[in-house]
């Protein structure tokens, strides 16, 4: 039996940095949003939230590590690539302003807001706990092309859109960066080869930006006054006082666990496909406890299977890139060097590695896809790109003080912005993508009982406001329209099904009379 070594490859340290930037970038995302638009204490941010923020994602690391170990020992790979662990990003914006930021702003009192988001974060756990159970069979039934599609859309709309447009108000700096992706990553001839890529892309960047005048050394000398220890403490008191108090707030995270249960299924499916087959109970289990372990410690975002798993094995990482990330996103917050970090390395450096990562994940489905399949891939995009819009118009309308509801969507529609449209398109897209792919690809295989079950289940999904609806409720607003136009789509694979089974019957009749 091969012993079990955990090596650091050449390529860990482009995943490295790419991996641990990308979670530094949310960890700083969300104390900033805690702080400067919830309002909450610093000190509760940087002394509580953030370092039990950290120490899940290392748990879960961790997890990963150990299974690519396993895996290695168990196959006697050398080229097993661990899964990537980070925060759930989308879970970073719906906790704060669905249930932290009403909350303090109804009572001006920061430890009651993060008691009900800790209730909050538990149920998100308990559903990927739960759905442990479930993953493997519902994976197997979901097929590939679907999970791998909806991960596109998730790697191109949520990773990698805006860091290309972020790219674009540096060009001075990120185009090199870009070019060297392009050079190191995709071509066959690498430039500076000696040096690991993604080593060489932070230097590059960084020395741009500092000739270029975007970064600032009093950047430097003020983020220095986050510097503390701040090691993570129990908060368990905190959970049970939230308890009698979240009901009414739990409505968003059954629908945003499901997402997370979507995409922890895609992120495995993209490890399958790229031929590292892991257990997709374990892995659940393990996002689910280190989930409650950092809920218990007083912070209120779960952690997830992170995007990218096509993409840094690509770069040739192995194992130790993940539990390396899982480390410093443990090590910055308990020392308070986040601020630091990014004063030093500019963002503009940064964001170009994740482009790379959504333009593999998104290249992943289309070598996996057979041909027949391939407009299933731009159907499961359709969601995606309705939902990166909505936030875009969303922030517009915000920024200039206003909102479609005091524009009227009759103003919106005769400039050309289908708003109602974005609305019920993008909301839910993680569930809504995988839905339509369904539907799409059950159409093309001629698979009608499986395409009215999956027309059934949207209808249901709408009638609960989980899809097409900003809100989860029941049958409220235009939801029934939605329930009903699934009912009619699942009504119509059944006619299908009918005719075909009619064709089939009658055609051993006819092969007589063809032969007499």
């Amino acid at each position: 039996m091969n012993s079990i070594k955990l090596e650091w490859k050449r390529g860990d340290w482009a995943a490295y940095f790419g991996l641990m930037t990308n979670n530094l970038t949310n960890l700083l995302t969300m104390m900033g949003l805690l702080i400067f638009v919830v309002g909450i204490p610093t000190e509760i941010v940087y002394g509580r939230i953030a370092p039990a923020f950290g120490l899940a994602v290392l748990v879960a690391s961790i997890c990963y590590a150990w299974f690519g170990l396993q895996m290695a020992k168990h196959t006697g790979r050398n080229d097993v690539t661990a899964l990537p662990s980070g925060p759930s990003a989308p879970s970073i914006f719906t906790v704060t302003f669905l249930v932290l930021m009403p909350v303090y702003q109804q009572t001006k009192d920061a430890n009651f807001a993060i008691q009900i988001a800790l209730v909050w974060c538990f149920v998100e756990a308990l559903i990927l706990v739960g759905g442990s159970f479930l993953g493997e069979t519902i994976r197997k039934m979901i097929p590939r092309t679907v999970l791998l599609s909806c991960l596109s859309g998730l790697g191109l709309l949520l990773l990698a859109m805006n860091p290309m447009l972020q790219a674009f108000e540096a060009p001075t700096v990120s185009f090199i960066v870009l070019l060297l992706i392009f050079i190191n990553w995709f071509g066959k001839k690498p430039i500076f080869a000696r040096i690991p890529t993604g080593l060489l892309l932070l230097i590059a960047g960084t020395a741009l930006a500092w000739i270029s005048g975007l970064q600032s050394p009093e950047a430097i000398k003020a983020s220095m006054s986050s510097f503390g220890f701040n090691p993570p403490e129990i908060h368990v008191d905190s959970f049970l006082q939230g308890l009698p108090h979240a009901l009414p707030y739990l409505a968003s995270a059954v629908p945003l666990g499901l997402a997370n249960y979507i995409f922890d299924l895609e992120n495995i499916e993209s490890a399958h496909a790229a031929g590292d087959e892991y257990n997709t109970r374990k892995v659940m289990m393990a996002n689910g406890f280190a989930s409650m372990l950092g809920c218990m410690l007083g912070n209120p975002f779960p952690v997830t299977v992170y995007v990218g798993h096509a993409g840094w094995k690509a770069m040739g990482a192995s194992i130790g890139y993940t539990l390396a990330s899982g480390i410093t996103m443990f090590l910055v917050p308990l020392f308070g060097l986040g601020a630091f970090m990014l004063a030093i390395i500019p963002m503009t450096a940064i964001v170009p590695i994740l482009v790379f990562i959504g333009v593999v994940t998104a290249n992943q489905v289309v070598r996996e896809t057979p041909k027949v399949e391939v407009p299933v891939i731009f159907i499961c995009l359709f969601p995606w790109i309705a939902n990166w819009a909505l936030t875009i118009v969303n922030s517009v309308m915000g920024a200039a003080g206003t909102s479609a509801g005091k524009l009227g969507s009759d103003l919106l529609h005769s400039k050309g912005v289908y708003y109602d449209g974005l609305v019920h398109l993008g909301s839910g897209a993680p569930l809504a993508s995988m839905l339509w792919g369904c539907v799409a690809i059950f159409a093309i295989m001629n698979k009608p009982l499986r395409g009215a079950i999956a027309a059934a289940f949207g209808a249901l999904l709408s009638l609960f406001g989980v899809i097409h609806s900003p809100a989860v409720g029941f049958a409220e607003g235009s939801s029934m329209m939605f329930v009903v136009a699934y009912l009619m789509m699942s009504g119509m694979f059944v006619v299908k099904h009918i005719l075909d089974s009619r064709e089939a019957a009658t055609a051993p009749e006819q092969e007589p009379t063809k032969t007499t």
